[in-house]
């Protein structure tokens, strides 16, 4: 291992560690039915964790924490393969770490962890809805797109410079806010599998590790096919730059 990947696959073992430390311990301390205030203080917790981590170890790692993520710039271009892998390993054995010092510190198994899991007879109004295995793998997928697609748009393209961690942390409150109550709203596999081999409790486990994947790898591909058609209006504007406006001249080839 280089002197320059040790320190990329430590930052991505801590910040996923927090995720699921932080994250998983307000699902497993606020637990179920206590409406919207404890939904937003769930997906605070996950959304502040990432941004306080992104911050610290963005010019480290770029600040994955996640798996899907992790792909999603790789399908990008941005990465190299076997750095990828050396991610992905380090954020899993993050996330298991974290869920299992987290059922150490709670006494066992027994509030869940954290663990997501689909809903069933979920009161809405005046119905109950009950969430497919399909339908909770779009869900999933969905969500990851959306926040892999504001990682490449922000952090790897630089639109955001500095502020590129708050628009991360916001994405992902925002995802649990809506996708809490389905599907648990992991859309990070490291986020499901830790709290699952600390709980024994591997319930549509392939759900939580491959939708988020199929939903970064979608977004990687659109995000690259934006990239090419403004590279391309750029280059056609080159000749006659006075028909540049003044935003497309700002512009870096990077958009």
């Amino acid at each position: 291992m280089s002197n320059r990947t040790a320190p990329k696959l430590l930052a991505e073992f801590i910040g996923t560690f927090a995720l699921i430390f932080i994250g998983g311990g307000a699902a497993a301390v606020v637990g179920d039915g206590v409406g919207l205030p404890g939904l937003a203080a769930i997906a605070f917790a996950h959304g502040l964790t990432v941004m306080a981590f992104a911050f610290a170890y963005g010019p480290v790692s770029g600040g994955h924490f996640n798996p899907s993520v992790t792909v999603g710039v790789l399908a990008a271009g941005a990465m190299r393969v076997g750095e990828a892998a050396g991610y992905i390993v380090s954020q899993l054995i993050g996330g298991i770490v974290g869920a299992l010092l987290l059922r150490a510190v709670l006494g066992g198994a027994a509030t869940g962890l954290g663990t997501p899991a689909l809903a069933h007879d979920l009161a809405l109004g005046n119905t109950t809805l009950t969430v497919t295995p399909w339908a909770g793998f779009v869900i999933e997928a969905v969500l990851a797109f959306f926040l892999c697609t504001v990682v490449l748009s922000t952090a790897v393209a630089g639109r955001a410079q500095n502020l590129a961690p708050l628009a991360i942390g916001m994405t992902l409150t925002l995802n649990i806010i809506m996708g809490g109550p389905l599907t648990g709203a992991a859309f990070n596999p490291a986020r499901a599998l830790g709290p699952m081999v600390a709980t024994g409790n591997f319930n549509d486990a392939w759900l939580y590790l491959v939708a988020p994947i199929v939903g970064a790898i979608v977004a990687a591909i659109l995000h690259a096919g934006l990239a090419r058609l403004i590279q391309e209006r750029i280059s056609a504007a080159e000749p006659g730059s006075a028909a540049r406006t003044p935003a497309e001249a700002a512009r870096t080839p990077a958009e």
